[in-house]
């Protein structure tokens, strides 16, 4: 049977509802073309009146981005932190050590020789709360004193170690080729040289420069940073194969907004644990050079005092058992308290976690906490 006109006007009718009406042409051809579309970062074009092209009906204001940023670098850190007792008592261990470098050193005076009794015990005078020494030395005001310049190079020590270490070992991981290799036989000379005779040789050749904390430190981790950067490198060439670093190369974005934005993020609980460590490496390393003598005596330092205890025979003289004693606690005082805050601050970057402690905008959590709190979202 054939179809009338009638019915074939129709059916095209009918087609025509669902086929979008294109643009009329202009005479111009590029300049009308140019005015109708705009090419995008992606090389495509999309028209204004394209329905892909869909705006916020809502604008975030500047007093939102201050929250959004409170949430998710304050307020959310400090809920995760204060639920652990390894962080309160590392953040309590580690608070008042920088109290003591920081306002300590104008409480407590400077001492002197003969400032007091020869080797006064510790708890045993109100006026020398933790004794004396041979030479009738204050040790707290020694202990005090001392700490400043231990805080000053186990920063700089760590700081130096991380910032090497991460872009040595993020360049060399994600670019690959020759610079990977050339990185890489850097990497590898410095993780070879021994440490110890490396530091006694730069203390040598640097000793106009030695006497400064900032130096001193990162001559301390100037071979530290090799292995670290050797380790993110093997995490780096793991990462960089992930869909979103590929999207983020197929969009072409720049390196250097890949590597800052996508790839470091994910590496941030292993540089701030390692970060930690190499602080602990620092004041450990300090203490030692400066008890063998390989060091100037030049300020007060808890590794001068261990040398001047050992030297005086504190090993066998129990009325000397503090002088030995104190700056072997403050030793490991410092140590423990970095070692609770790094693993309380894994806690902090781990995804997870943060989802349980993130508010949402009606101030509940993503995610339950407990059990109960799972059965009562499932209830709802």
């Amino acid at each position: 049977m054939k179809r009338s006109d009638d019915d074939d006007r129709r059916a095209g009718d009918s087609i025509d509802e669902f086929v979008p009406a294109r643009p009329a042409e202009s005479s111009g051809g590029s300049a009308g073309d140019g005015a109708a579309e705009t090419v995008r970062s992606d090389g495509g074009t999309v028209g204004s009146g394209s329905p892909f092209e869909t705006t916020s009906s809502t604008e975030e204001t500047r007093g939102d981005r201050v929250r959004r940023f409170l949430d998710e670098f304050v307020r959310t850190p400090w809920s995760i932190l204060r639920d652990d007792w390894r962080a309160l008592v590392g953040f309590v261990i580690v608070s008042v050590y920088v109290l003591m470098g920081t306002v300590g050193v104008y409480l407590v005076e400077t001492t002197s020789p003969a400032a007091g009794p020869k080797l006064v015990g510790a708890f045993q005078s109100s006026e020398f709360p933790l004794g004396t020494t041979s030479a009738g030395k204050d040790i707290l005001s020694l202990t005090v004193h001392s700490t400043p310049s231990i805080m000053i190079m186990m920063t700089s020590g760590a700081v130096f170690t991380v910032v090497v270490g991460t872009l040595f070992g993020v360049v060399t991981g994600y670019k690959g080729g020759l610079v990977d290799t050339a990185l890489s036989t850097i990497t590898d000379v410095f993780i070879n040289i021994p440490g110890l005779p490396l530091v006694i040789v730069l203390a040598t050749l640097l000793e106009e420069w030695i006497n400064n904390p900032v130096t001193l430190g990162v001559l301390l981790a100037i071979a530290a940073w090799a292995g670290l950067a050797r380790a993110i490198r093997s995490q780096v060439l793991t990462i960089r194969s992930e869909s979103f670093v590929e999207s983020a190369r197929a969009m072409d974005l720049s390196t250097r907004w890949i590597l800052s934005r996508e790839i470091v993020p994910h590496l941030m609980p292993y540089i701030v644990v390692n970060m930690v460590n190499a602080a602990r490496r620092v004041i450990f390393a300090a203490v030692a050079l400066y008890f063998l003598g390989v060091l100037p005596f030049s300020d007060a330092n808890w590794g001068v005092m261990l040398n001047n205890a050992y030297n005086a025979g504190a090993l066998y003289r129990p009325s000397a058992y503090h002088w030995l004693l104190v700056p072997m606690i403050a030793i490991s005082g410092i140590a423990l308290g970095l070692i609770l805050l790094a693993q309380s601050l894994d806690r902090v970057f781990n995804p997870r976690v943060r989802a349980r402690h993130q508010n949402t905008g009606d101030g509940e959590r993503l995610e339950p906490d407990t059990e109960d709190d799972a059965k009562d979202m499932m209830n709802v």
